[in-house]
Formats: structure tokens, C-alpha cells, sequence
């Protein structure tokens, strides 16, 4: 239940709002369903002989507007208290009588019309939707002094948590305060018209946010806007200094023919100047990074860089872990991160990223302050995979986007629960659907390696494959087969394989892999390791020797001891699993 307060100056225009057809003749059967003492006249429902709507909505104007006209000029300019009240689609159909109730509470609990109080401001609650009902109170009591309504959002926000429970409906998530704006009616309304899937204002927001993804410094921020195609207009002070910015899509006009513009503090709290300075202030240097093109050198940078920002990630995952109040920055430095992958991935990831950044945004901002944490890592990371440019997602660059995603899902699990210890419902609601996005995303992106990396195990001698399959069943405490090796370690495998042709010790390694974490978030623990290890052993994510063949083909390779492996139409396994949803602890 959505509560959303207005303040106006005209009873009579509002009211012939409510009655009327709506904007899009989306308003049906307008009545009330409450007022001040349950006899206001009703424009709806008045079915007298000499019936007349407009009379009838002049006298309720009149009757809410009276004591108003007697307080003179000590009522306020804005005198009109507005709040519309909406269900979730998902909820029951409320009868009047429950939206009396809903009324009644409302505006008992922000101090219009406290229960029993015969001096309480009069009120109407209008319905002309199955979903919602609009309150209408004038902000002049009975004795004609002014209410006391300090925090009234607040107020308002939580009484309809508390009907939520009582009338057994869907129950939101309290929020704090630090939330971005939400796009008005009429913003919306405007989308529709003119063609957009999406407001100007949450466009913006998405564009700034990308381009201070590791920007280096002011300067560089400003371009990056420039370089996205927005209207860009710096507000200077007298010295010249530059105090804010505004910003405007182009083609986004008003009814004046001029550009709409949005203060970056309108868009989000965190995209106002200042706090953008706050955060620049720790900048990572400036590369000299050139944009790659598709050779094979370019493409190895800009796996290298990806492989990086994995081992960065994961050191965020393990302060967010340790649930000190320094971990909110390593939040505001993640949501960098994940922009930075989201403009910069292959067409088959790029909706899921872009979704994931857009919700892990919620979860950057909270109330918490932490003063003395470094994010250079993180927001260095974000500025190497910007400038590396576009993965191509079809090789080595490819497998290591999937070893940083893999990362990212277990930073954002380890999101919400920082979260969650701290009562941010809507943080922690952020992060673990970001969690969600995150996983379909890896999903796309490790399909390829992890493919590759089984056929690799295929081909071992049976012997080193039972070898290093019973290194794994004897470090995770799993009892040993008796049937031989088996598919589900063949990833896992393979990659120790690699990791002991490199002079690893593939014990060793595997032990550092399960120690460097706790691995109950991962429900597949097994390809978790493969990126871990992977990592730990500087191992190219995709392995040696793993080239796609070429279409057409159906090379084989005989194994000592094995049977032929094919490696054009290879041997079905198991469905590719989702490693980070939660399992039973082993």
C-alpha cells in the first residue's frame, strides 16, 4: 500500500478531478467512501429529483473549504492536504467500508483529524478505482489553528505497513529516506505519449551513473555526459567556480519548446555535484589504456583487466563480510563496478547487467557513513573495464566476465545480509535481486568456458582424472565413488590439471580456494572453485588449447585409457547450474 502526499491551493479544482473522467476517461464510478462526519454531500451518489452534480460538488467544496474562509489570511496558501492511497496489483479488491477504515487511519495518524478530536480538519476520501482512493483535507482545524503534521510522509508510510499486516495485504518495504525520485504521473504519462519505454528522468539517472563509473576527475565526468549525447549545463558562482550541473535529453521539450532539465540532486541523492566530488576525490589514476579493437591482444588486456576487477571484487566481498559500518563504501564502489560491466558487455549479457546495476543501485545509499574506507581498488577496477571497452564475450575475455560475475553474485548475497543486519529492507531487497540478474547473466556468460573446461577433463588419462577427482572429494569431505570419476567435477578437474602443468600443488591450491570464503551462498560450490582457483593460480580463464573447432568438423583426440571424446558434438552433461543459490549446508 503506496501512500503519496501533495499539497495544493484549489479544493474545488481538485475535487473536479476526482469526479471527472480522469485524463485517459480512466475514472469509474466516483464516490466517497468517507469524510469529516459521514454526512458530506456526495457528487457521485447524489440521486435527488433535482440532482445536479456541480451544485452538489460546490457545496462539498464549500463545506471542506469553510474554516479556511474564517481563519482569513492565518490559513496557509497551500491549504489542500492530498494523498492518494494504491493496493499492489497482487491484492485483494478493498470493499468502501475497508477504505473508510484505511481513511480514517490516515488521517489520524499524520494529525488531520486525530480520533475523538471535534476540532479535527475536515476531510473526504474519494474512490473511482477498484485500487485506490484519494484524500482530500483542508489544513485548518475547527478552532482555526493549523495542524501539527511534522513528517507526515513518514507517519503516513508507516500506518499503511501497519494496515498492510492487519488487513492481510502485501507488505513493502520501509524505506529510509535515501531512496531516488520516483518519476511523476505526469512524467509517465509523457513516456507513454511520445514513445518511451522509460522517463527522461530514470534515462538520466542511468547515464550519470555510468559515467562516473571511474571517472578520474571532474573534468572527465563532464565529457563522459557530453560523449553520451546529453544536454549539458554547468551553474557557476559568481567566482566562477562551478557549483552544479544540470542535464537534459535531447529531444525532451516542454510545452515551451525548451529542453526539461534535471539537477543530478533530482535525479538521486548520491548524483548531486558534492557528493559526485566526494566520491571523485579518491580517484585511481589516469591509464593510458587506448580502446582496444578486436585483435587478440586487446581482447587478452581485456581479459587481464576483468580478471583484476574479480580479485578486487572479492576482497569488497570479504569487508562487506566482516559487517563493520566501513563496508558501506565498498557498496557505492561495487554499484561502480557493476556499471562499468553493464555498458561495457556483449549484447547476450547486456539487459541483465544493466537490470543488475539499475537495482544494486538502491543498495549503494543508506544512512550509514563510513569515514575512513578506501574504494580506489574497486572504482580503479571500474575505470580499467571502461576504458578496455566492449567484451566480445566470445573467448579468454569472455570466461573472465564470467569469473568477475561470479564474484559479483556472492558481493551482492554479501550485500544483503549486510543489509539486513542493519534493518534496510529495501537495501537488502536491491541486492539480492540484483543477485538475480547477476546469476542469469553468468549463466550466459559461463556456458562457453565451463563447456570447454569438461571437455578438457574428458580428455585426461583416466588415472589423473581419478586422481585429482578424489583431491576434491577428500578437501570438500565427500565420501569417494566406487563407479570411477564422474561428470560433476570434470570443470573442477580439468582446471587442477592446469593449475599442476603450471607447477601448482593442486591440494594446496584447492585448500586455499575453500578457505579463502565460506561457500554456503553457493549452491554449485564446484564451479565457484573453478574461478577461484582459476584466479589464485593466474590461469587463463578459458583453458589451453580450448579454440571452438570449426564448423564442419568433428576432430577427436584418443586419450590413454579413455574412450574417443568428441569435441565437435560433444557428450551431453548435467544442465549448466547456478552456482550461488543457496544450499543445504554439507
Amino acid at each position: 500500500m503506496i501512500p503519496k502526499i501533495r499539497r495544493g491551493s484549489r479544493t474545488h479544482g481538485l475535487l473536479a478531478y476526482l469526479y471527472g473522467p480522469g485524463k485517459r476517461d480512466e475514472h469509474t464510478d466516483p464516490h466517497l467512501v468517507g469524510s469529516w462526519d459521514g454526512f458530506a454531500p456526495d457528487p457521485g451518489r447524489d440521486t435527488g429529483a433535482d440532482a445536479d452534480p456541480k451544485a452538489t460538488m460546490t457545496r462539498l467544496a464549500a463545506a471542506l473549504d469553510l474554516r479556511v474562509k474564517q481563519a482569513g489570511t492565518a490559513a496557509p496558501a497551500q491549504h489542500v492536504w492530498h494523498c492518494s492511497v494504491r493496493t499492489d496489483p497482487g491484492d485483494r479488491t478493498l470493499s468502501d467500508e475497508e477504505w473508510n477504515t484505511v481513511a480514517r487511519r490516515l488521517v489520524h495518524a499524520v494529525n488531520l483529524a486525530p480520533e475523538g478530536d471535534p476540532d479535527g480538519c475536515r476531510w473526504v476520501a474519494v474512490r473511482h478505482a477498484d485500487d485506490h482512493i484519494h484524500i482530500l483535507a483542508t489544513m485548518v482545524r475547527g478552532d482555526l489553528r493549523r495542524p501539527r503534521m511534522n513528517y507526515d510522509f513518514k507517519k503516513a508510510q508507516a500506518e499503511c505497513r501497519r494496515i498492510e499486516k492487519e488487513m492481510g495485504l502485501r507488505q513493502l518495504k520501509p524505506g529510509d529516506g535515501t531512496a531516488a525520485t520516483n518519476p511523476t504521473s505526469a512524467e509517465r504519462f509523457k513516456a507513454e505519449r511520445t514513445g518511451r519505454t522509460e522517463t527522461p528522468r530514470e534515462s538520466l539517472r542511468e547515464v550519470v551513473r555510468q559515467a562516473v563509473a571511474g571517472a578520474a576527475d571532474e573534468a572527465e565526468f563532464f565529457t563522459r555526459l557530453r560523449e553520451a549525447g546529453l544536454r549539458v549545463k554547468l551553474r557557476h558562482a559568481p567566482s566562477g567556480d562551478v557549483l552544479g550541473y544540470n542535464v537534459a535529453l535531447p529531444g525532451d521539450r516542454n510545452a515551451s519548446k525548451e529542453p526539461v532539465w534535471f539537477a543530478g540532486s533530482t535525479l538521486a541523492p548520491d548524483l548531486s555535484l558534492p557528493q559526485i566530488r566526494r566520491r571523485l576525490t579518491d580517484s585511481p589514476a589516469k591509464t593510458a589504456t587506448p580502446r582496444p579493437d578486436t585483435s587478440r591482444t586487446d581482447r587478452s588486456a581485456s581479459a587481464r583487466i576483468r580478471r583484476e576487477a574479480a580479485g578486487t571484487a572479492e576482497r569488497a566481498t570479504a569487508v562487506l563480510d566482516e559487517d563493520g559500518d566501513e563496508a558501506a563504501a565498498q557498496l557505492v564502489g561495487a554499484g561502480e563496478l557493476l556499471d562499468a560491466l553493464a555498458q561495457t558487455a556483449p549484447a547476450a549479457t547486456r539487459a541483465e547487467l544493466r537490470d543488475a546495476a539499475r537495482a544494486f543501485e538502491r543498495a549503494t545509499r543508506s544512512h550509514v557513513r563510513a569515514e575512513n574506507a578506501d574504494i580506489r581498488a574497486l572504482r580503479s577496477a571500474a575505470r580499467g573495464i571502461v576504458h578496455a571497452g566492449t567484451a566480445l564475450g566470445r573467448g579468454e575475455d569472455g570466461g573472465a566476465t564470467a569469473m568477475v560475475l561470479s564474484t559479483l553474485v556472492l558481493l551482492t548475497l554479501a550485500a544483503a545480509r549486510w543489509h539486513s543486519a542493519r534493518g534496510h529492507a529495501q537495501q537488502a531487497a536491491a541486492s539480492r535481486q540484483a543477485a538475480e540478474h547477476l546469476r542469469a547473466a553468468y549463466r550466459q556468460s559461463a556456458a562457453t568456458p565451463l563447456r570447454a573446461m569438461r571437455e578438457k577433463a574428458q580428455v585426461l588419462p583416466e588415472p589423473e582424472r581419478r586422481r585429482h577427482e578424489a583431491t576434491i572429494r577428500a578437501t570438500l569431505g565427500e565420501p569417494a565413488t566406487r563407479t570411477g570419476a564422474t561428470e560433476r567435477f570434470d570443470a573442477l578437474a580439468a582446471t587442477l590439471a592446469e593449475a599442476e602443468k603450471a607447477g601448482h600443488d593442486p591440494q594446496a591450491l584447492l585448500e586455499e580456494a575453500v578457505d579463502r570464503r565460506e561457500l554456503e551462498t553457493a549452491r554449485d560450490m564446484d564451479t565457484v572453485l573453478v574461478w577461484r582457483i582459476r584466479r589464485l593460480a593466474d590461469l587463463p580463464a578459458l583453458p589451453n588449447g580450448s579454440a571452438k573447432p570449426k564448423a564442419g568438423t568433428n576432430s577427436t583426440k584418443k586419450a590413454p585409457g579413455r574412450p574417443v571424446a568428441r569435441t565437435a558434438t560433444p557428450t551431453p552433461t548435467r544442465p549448466t547450474t547456478d552456482p550461488h543459490r543457496p544450499a543445504p549446508r554439507r
